[in-house]
């Protein structure tokens, strides 16, 4: 059940992010970080078991956020990828301060959500510090592989899967060590390591499809603030 949903929400992430860049083009992905990194934050508290695997989720929505700066880099520039990234941490910081201060307010005799909040955001700062860490290094990494492989290759798979790879390995890491620590046993966070990356490359590797659609709709004309624009339009 756990892996037909999984999918599912696969399909689901990835159409919701084409929908954002068809209909407002660099804005929706934009908007689109926001949504990733914040939707990731939450999911992650929840730890499932997939594919035989103990793995925590928000792996899908995160990962998607990859593909909105590879999309970025590839049509429009460095700089806006670099906005993008931006965006989602100034949001992923907001998001946790106003939950802190949410978390203080003295509940009403009749509230029953308290202590489900409680239970769900007081976790939030130490996976939003380790998520922040992995998340602004891993990203600044992935623009700037992503040019990288730019320069030296024609074929669209491969810089999109050589960035996205090693920049997801780098966040994995970074995050299951400062997020978990302490927190597991050494067995499960190496396991967790291990099936949240594995997890992770598998939506890169779906996610190269939707690279070459953007392309598409990039080169007929469909994106509204890329159709004047000679040099890209030819990609």
């Amino acid at each position: 059940m756990n892996e037909i949903l999984w999918i599912t929400m696969l399909v689901v992430n990835f159409a919701a992010i084409m929908v954002a860049f068809r209909a407002w083009g660099k804005t929706g992905l934009y908007i689109w970080m926001p949504i990733s990194v914040i939707v990731a934050n939450i999911q992650v508290t929840k730890t499932i078991v997939l594919f035989g695997m103990e793995a925590t989720l928000g792996n899908i929505v995160y990962a998607t956020s990859f593909l909105a700066t590879d999309i970025l880099s590839e049509f429009y520039s460095k700089e806006s990828a670099g906005k993008a990234v931006k965006i989602g941490f100034f949001s992923l910081i907001t998001m946790t301060v106003l939950m802190q201060f949410a978390l203080m307010f003295k509940p009403a005799p009749s509230d029953a959500m308290q202590q489900s909040l409680q239970t769900l955001f007081s976790l939030m700062p130490r996976i939003t510090l380790g998520s922040l860490i992995a998340y602004l290094i891993s990203n600044t990494h992935d623009i700037y592989a992503y040019q990288f492989w730019k320069k030296r290759s024609k074929a669209l798979w491969i810089r999109n899967n050589f960035s996205t790879f090693v920049s997801q390995a780098i966040d994995s890491l970074l995050f299951t060590a400062i997020a978990f620590w302490g927190t597991f046993e050494i067995n499960v966070l190496i396991q967790i390591f291990i099936s949240t990356l594995v997890l992770k490359w598998i939506v890169a590797v779906f996610d190269t499809p939707f690279m070459y659609l953007s392309r598409k709709w990039v080169r007929e004309g469909k994106i509204s603030d890329l159709a004047d624009v000679e040099p890209l339009a030819s990609k």
